[in-house]
C-alpha cells in the first residue's frame, strides 16, 4: 500500500508555529550564487548581501498550517552588491540556521523589490509566507 499520510491542522498549527519561536529576533541573510543542498551545509563561496532582522515576535499563531511573517526589519545598508538568489534564516545567536529558501521578487519564498543588490542600498522583504506540508 502506498504512503498516504495526511495532518489535521492540530499538527501542522504547531508545526509552524514552533518555527516562528525559533525565528524571534532572529536573522535572515540574503546571499547571491547557488543555495546550499541543505540548511545544515556551510556557506562556501556564496556572498552575504544583505542581512535583515526577524521581529520579536517573528509571525503570529499560524492558521491551517499557514505562518505569515510579520514584518522583517530591512536591511538600511546593504553588505554587497550581487544578484540575490537564495537566503538563510538563523536564531537570535546569528550562528544556529534555522531554514534555507528561494529569493525572488515574486513568487518565491520571500520576495523582494528587486534581486539586484547594491552594497550601501536598502533591502526590505515585501512578502514571507510558509506553509507546513499537510499531506
Amino acid at each position: 500500500m502506498p504512503n498516504n499520510l495526511k495532518l489535521s491542522n492540530n499538527v501542522v498549527n504547531p508545526q509552524a508555529d514552533a518555527l516562528s519561536d525559533l525565528a524571534d529576533n532572529g536573522y535572515l541573510r540574503i546571499y547571491d550564487g547557488t543555495q546550499p543542498a541543505t540548511a545544515d551545509t556551510a556557506i562556501s563561496t556564496q556572498v552575504l548581501l544583505a542581512e535583515l532582522r526577524f521581529n520579536a515576535t517573528a509571525a503570529p499563531a499560524a492558521s491551517n498550517g499557514v505562518l505569515t511573517f510579520n514584518a522583517i526589519t530591512q536591511d538600511s545598508n546593504a553588505n554587497n552588491t550581487g544578484t540575490a538568489s537564495w537566503f538563510r534564516a538563523l536564531k537570535s545567536d546569528g550562528s544556529t540556521a534555522l531554514f534555507d529558501g528561494a529569493v525572488g521578487t515574486s513568487g518565491s519564498d520571500i520576495n523582494i523589490a528587486t534581486t539586484a543588490i547594491v552594497a550601501g542600498a536598502i533591502v526590505g522583504v515585501s512578502s514571507f509566507v510558509y506553509t507546513v506540508n499537510k499531506g
